[in-house]
Formats: structure tokens, C-alpha cells, sequence
């Protein structure tokens, strides 16, 4: 990038500094090197297990701790092998080391010994970061402490030993005051005392030093995937460091939303919950919890996947895309169904990032999203197809719908939205507008199923959004002529 890149950013000159467990580290590394390594190979904390390499198996999951504006300090889960050091510059890294207390075992250390939820161990770790992960959260019920390790797998205990193990922790934690704090968690031997110091501590880790070149991260969970022994000795710039990447904002009937949030901040943000509502649901099926903690909204929009999830999702809510050039600091819009070019190529211009899309929020539409995999969460898809319909009446005033899987691109189905506009809704219609989608959708055989079965299923997921939306005016048998 330009040198000019600099102006967008606030630093001033240190080396990486963060606070792993209860030590100050600092390192000059470049600032592509991965977590993983450096905590294992540089600081010789070797409970943070060597897994896939690919944020899928969970045996690197550290907690990071960001220092929010009332100055408690926010935990989530990610997975170290996807981190750049660069990201975890000013936080709080705890691994398994520095979650014991006083050299003794926490409570969820013990709850997952006396239900025999380990044996080979190698997951082991990363199952205690989750599980501390959750009991630092405000939230608890049964549902949350298991979502919580859904990006932890293990191949020994068949789970049900660890699922117990889940159980217990909750029964403790449920109990809790609300707002459950520091002081209630080290009281009952949840996390260790060192833990009240650290907001105090973070503090005083001053800005990073400007970089004048560099490559730009989000959260590492495509890009360290597909190049991480290339970025590894590569300066990197992290997105959460540009302004503006992280804002929500309603104006008038448009809601903005960042480009650097990653899926858990849109979860956690009471406006985009209040335009999605289902979010939680869709999300459920696009990866893990750990993976949405660190992966953002415009680097799934940017690898251009033909089958990326938030993709599709987003071409069938009609957003719009700002991208920012980072030289001159100007920025352009455009449609995000003029965003994708052709296999993975899009309309992003030299030092041009995505700052954030926008959807239209007065519209009173229903959406839905819909996906097939071989499994059926934490699986890339087969197919996967988004709609968002404005009825009038009996008829359809507006709709959108987007599929991947079955073209180069996320493929917004243009021509099927125009012939159902202002179209009765009937299973008649649908039937019809399934012929014109036929026609222009180009699906090919691969890993994930033939041309043939793609097509079967973008059929099944078309029907389905209607089915789902509409129960009292779209039958199943009466869309499959049974």
C-alpha cells in the first residue's frame, strides 16, 4: 500500500505489546506472524495445541480480551492459528496456563475432570479456554455454554462426557448474580485473581507504530488459511485500526453497518438485531462461534466465494457497498450485485477496501436464508440462497433473492425477482418463476455434488423460503404437484 495509507491510522512508535496470561510481552515480529507459533515457539506455552491450522478444530482457541470505553475488559474466543500478532496488539491473550488458579485447577478445569470429559487430552486445552470463555460471559443458559464450544472438536469421548461437563459449569454459573463480575468469578474459583488488574494494565500499552506499507487483516480466517507461511514474515495492517470500519448507524430508512465488524459484533448490536432478528438463526449455519468472533463482514464479501454465505445473505437484503480508498481517503458506492465480476473478481480498485454496506430498514420485508451442506452447521456450502419478499395484499410488491453455488458469483437472481414482481403469490407463480430460474443459473460438478443435484437443491431452498415464510398461503404439495 501507499505511505499514505499512514494517515488513516493513530499510532505512534512501539514494538507489539500485549499482556499474555499475566505478563507484559512485547515482540518486533512482523506483524503477519501468527499467534500460535509465537506463543508456542517464542514464549513456550505449549498447552495451545498445533491442530488443523485452519480455525476447524479448536485445539489453539486462546481468550482475547479488548478494553471496551467503561474500561472492563470484553473476552470472546478465537483461534490462534488464524491471528495475526498484529490484532492482538493492546489485549489481553490468556491461554490454559493462565486460567488455573494459584497452580490449581479452575472450576471448569475440575468440572471437566470429574465427568471424565477428556482422555488423549490434545482438544483438552481448548475446551477449558471455551468453557472460561462462556463463564466470563454475562449470558448463561444451556443453550449459550454449548454454542460456546462449537468450534471445539474432539475424537476421543464421543462428547457426552464433555456435554456433562457443560452441564455442571451451567448449574454454577446459573446462579449467579446478574451481570455476573470479576470479583463473583475469582470468588468462585472460575478465573484467577490477576484477572482484576488487567483493565489498569491494558491502559498503559500506548498505540501502535505507523506502518507505511504493509498487507491488510481483518480477523484471518480465509487469508491465514489459504497463505499463511506468505504473510508470515510480511508486515500486516489490521482493519480494526481504520476508522469508521467498526460504526453502525441508522440514517433515516439506511442502516450502515461496518465492514470491519466481524458476525458476533452484528449479533451483539441492538440495531442490527433490530433489522435482522433472525441473525442468530442464519449465523447458526454459517461457522462456528469462535470463527464468528474473528472473521468480518467484508472479508467474506472480498474473498468473493461463490458461495459465501454472508454474500448471498447480503445481495438478497439489496444492500449497498461503500468502498474507501485508502490514498485519497474518497470513497464510492455502488450496488453489492455489481460488487462481484466474475470468479473471484470483483470491483475493488487499487487501495480500495469495502468501508461498509448499507441496507434499507423502513420496509416491512421477511427474510430468510437457507443452506445445504454435507453437514449441517460449520460446513461450507453446497448451496446456499437468500430471499427478502414485501407482499401487498396476496401480491408480491417486492423481492429479492440470491443464491450460491450455482455460478462464478455469489449470483443475484435478477430475472426471477422481475417475473414475480407484482405477481399473486401461488404455488402457480413459484412453479413458473422456478422455470426462469433455471435459465439463469449455470451450476458445475464438484466436490460438494453434480451440476444436477445443485440444481435440485436451489429448488428445494426456493420453495422452502416461501414455505417457511408463508404457511397459510403456500403449501409443499401443492409447489411439488403431490
Amino acid at each position: 500500500m501507499e505511505k499514505h495509507m499512514t494517515k488513516m491510522f493513530n499510532f505512534t512508535g512501539v514494538m507489539i505489546q500485549f499482556i499474555l496470561n499475566n505478563q507484559l510481552v512485547e515482540t518486533n515480529l512482523p506483524g503477519g506472524s501468527i499467534l500460535l507459533d509465537f506463543i508456542r515457539g517464542d514464549q513456550h506455552l505449549k498447552g495451545t495445541k498445533i491442530g488443523c491450522r485452519e480455525g476447524d478444530c479448536g485445539a489453539c482457541t486462546v481468550l482475547s480480551g479488548s478494553l471496551s470505553d467503561n474500561d472492563h475488559v470484553h473476552y470472546k474466543t478465537i483461534t490462534s492459528c488464524l491471528t495475526p500478532i498484529i490484532n492482538v496488539h493492546g489485549k489481553h491473550i490468556v491461554t490454559v496456563e493462565g486460567i488455573g488458579i494459584e497452580a490449581e485447577l479452575n472450576q471448569v478445569q475440575k468440572s471437566m475432570l470429574e465427568h471424565n470429559a477428556t482422555q488423549c487430552g490434545f482438544c483438552t486445552p481448548g475446551f477449558v479456554i471455551a468453557f472460561s470463555g462462556y463463564a466470563l460471559n454475562k449470558e448463561t443458559s444451556i443453550t449459550g455454554i454449548r454454542e460456546s464450544i462449537s468450534g471445539n472438536i474432539c475424537r476421543c469421548t464421543g462428547y457426552k462426557s464433555i456435554e456433562k461437563a457443560a452441564v455442571n459449569i451451567f448449574e454454577q454459573l446459573k446462579h449467579s448474580p446478574k451481570g455476573r463480575s470479576l470479583d463473583w468469578l475469582i470468588k468462585q474459583r472460575f478465573i484467577p485473581k490477576y484477572f482484576q488488574k488487567i483493565p489498569e494494565r491494558l491502559k498503559k500499552i500506548v498505540p501502535l507504530s505507523p506502518l507505511k506499507a504493509g498487507v491488510l487483516v481483518g480477523g484471518g480466517t480465509d487469508l491465514y488459511v489459504q497463505k499463511a507461511e506468505e504473510l508470515q514474515g510480511m508486515e500486516a495492517i489490521p482493519l480494526n485500526q481504520i476508522k469508521g470500519l467498526t460504526d453502525v448507524f441508522q440514517n433515516g430508512t439506511k442502516l450502515t453497518i461496518g465492514a470491519g465488524l466481524t458476525a458476533s459484533d452484528m449479533l451483539n448490536n441492538e440495531l442490527v438485531m433490530t433489522a435482522l432478528p433472525r441473525l442468530k438463526e442464519f449465523f447458526q449455519l454459517v461457522s462456528s462461534q469462535v470463527i464468528r468472533n474473528m472473521g468480518t463482514l467484508g472479508g467474506n464479501l472480498v474473498n468473493a466465494s461463490p458461495i459465501g454465505d454472508l454474500s448471498v445473505l447480503f445481495l438478497a437484503l439489496n444492500a449497498d457497498i461503500t468502498l474507501l480508498n485508502l490514498d485519497t481517503e474518497s470513497s464510492r458506492k455502488l450496488p453489492l450485485k455489481e460488487f462481484f465480476k466474475d470468479y473471484k473478481k470483483i470491483a475493488l480498485q487499487k487501495d480500495e477496501l469495502i468501508q461498509s454496506l448499507a441496507i434499507e430498514t423502513a420496509k416491512t420485508m421477511a427474510v430468510n436464508f437457507e443452506k445445504v451442506s454435507k453437514r449441517t452447521y460449520l460446513d461450507i456450502a453446497s448451496i446456499n440462497c437468500a430471499i427478502s419478499i414485501q407482499l401487498k395484499g396476496d401480491e408480491i410488491k417486492e423481492i429479492h433473492l440470491a443464491a450460491g453455488g450455482v455460478a462464478p458469483i455469489p449470483k443475484y437472481l435478477k430475472n426471477t425477482c422481475e417475473f414475480l414482481t407484482d405477481k399473486k403469490l401461488n404455488a402457480e407463480n413459484l412453479r413458473k418463476a422456478h422455470c426462469v430460474m433455471k435459465e439463469e443459473i449455470a451450476p458445475i460438478s464438484d466436490i460438494r455434488g453434480s451440476a444436477a443435484y445443485k440444481r435440485l437443491l436451489l429448488r428445494q431452498l426456493f420453495y422452502a423460503h416461501f414455505i417457511r415464510l408463508f404457511p397459510n398461503r403456500v403449501k409443499s404439495s401443492e409447489l411439488l404437484n403431490v
